[in-house]
């Protein structure tokens, strides 16, 4: 049941973007990117991610309008568990999707370009004595 709630809905939201959502679209479809094919709205897990890259890469691109300054701690447990799945996940603002597409669509074909990090590195934060053996190597 809750399967085909979230098929419904992103449904619905695919026939209503927003407009940095189209934004985006017009700059990732019909393998533009190439090879990259991605897909917008797209259910994974329990979560609908704006748009999603499975083939060469595993990568979600996630835009965030000013709803989500109010949800920072459940965006960084949807990511999470995307990361969990084995997704890399790239945030943008919509001011960022109507100031800088270019630098957008940039970062995100970088992002393809380059491997993902290990499940291990991606969310580790270095221990104060961490980061000064950094600095001094």
């Amino acid at each position: 049941m809750r399967d085909q709630l979230l098929i419904q809905r992103a449904k619905q939201m695919r026939r209503q973007p927003t407009e940095p959502e189209r934004l985006l679209w017009s700059a990732l479809r019909a393998r533009r990117l190439d090879p990259a094919k991605f897909r917008r709205q797209v259910v994974i897990g329990s979560y609908v991610v704006d748009f999603a890259c499975r083939i060469p890469t595993k990568l979600i691109i996630e835009i965030d309008g000013d709803s989500h300054d109010f949800q920072q701690e459940y965006d960084a447990g949807r990511t999470k568990e995307l990361e969990a799945r084995g997704y890399r996940v790239l945030r943008f603002t919509n001011a960022e999707m109507m100031t800088n597409l270019g630098g957008v669509v940039t970062s995100i074909a970088e992002a393809l370009a380059s491997p993902p990090l290990p499940v291990s590195l991606r969310s580790t934060t270095l221990s104060p004595e961490g980061e000064r053996g950094q600095k001094g190597s």
